[in-house]
């Protein structure tokens, strides 16, 4: 059913999936889906479409945040009700290299079962899509992490990670873009830059962009 109403808060049925409008304020809205790739289909054709009332969409992990010029958001809420679920990146892709040598390689296989070598064979094998950005600049939140490698967050976050430490929690893979606390589990680093204030864009990741990591 196509987002016609007048009220940005409302419920559509896609297919088998469901959007949820809220309002975000008079010139945003959030549509909230069930799924990351319901997010990164619906995200990435409302950027396609380059609608011009449409002033910035900020996609996050179950959320799509639109910033409108305040008119008639039907046509951005259709849009947003009948896109695809995508799985994969559509974007540019950006090749990491990493050294395999993180304080949690061995408890990763430890945990998984898998051994160091395989830990690393999956983690290089997989094609990676930015789903979103966020946490800090530069930060982004990667899908595609083989289920074998999913394993929770650190119990107790450390105090400091380094900037350019690969890492994996949850379904997420990442790189951190600068010093921070963080409880990811750390596989390995990388030389790459992932956030510069010179450059233009200072993030090296974009949602849609695909990643491929490869050993050093």
């Amino acid at each position: 059913m196509p987002a016609t109403s007048s009220n940005p808060s409302c419920e559509l049925d896609v297919g088998d999936a469901k959007v949820r409008f809220l309002p975000y304020g008079p010139r945003a809205f959030l549509a909230e889906f069930d799924s990351i790739e319901a997010v990164m289909g619906a995200s990435t054709e409302l950027r396609r479409a380059d609608l011009p009332s449409v002033r910035e969409v900020v996609p996050g992990a179950r959320t799509v945040l639109v910033v409108h010029d305040g008119g008639d958001t039907s046509t951005i809420r259709d849009l947003l009700a009948t896109s695809s679920p995508l799985a994969a990146g559509v974007g540019p892709e950006i090749v990491v290299p990493v050294r395999y040598d993180g304080l949690d390689l061995e408890e990763v296989a430890t945990l998984t079962g898998l051994g160091v070598e395989r830990v690393i064979e999956l983690h290089v094998g997989a094609s990676y899509t930015v789903a979103f950005c966020g946490f800090m600049h530069g930060f982004g939140y990667l899908v595609g992490l083989p289920p074998e490698l999913q394993v929770p967050r650190r119990s107790t976050p450390r105090p400091r990670i380094d900037a350019g430490s690969v890492a994996i929690a949850g379904e997420w893979a990442g790189v951190y873009p600068s010093a921070s606390p963080g409880g990811w589990r750390l596989l390995g680093h990388t030389d790459v830059v992932m956030w510069d204030e010179r450059r233009d864009p200072p993030g090296l990741l974009e949602p849609g962009m695909r990643v491929r990591f490869v050993p050093t």
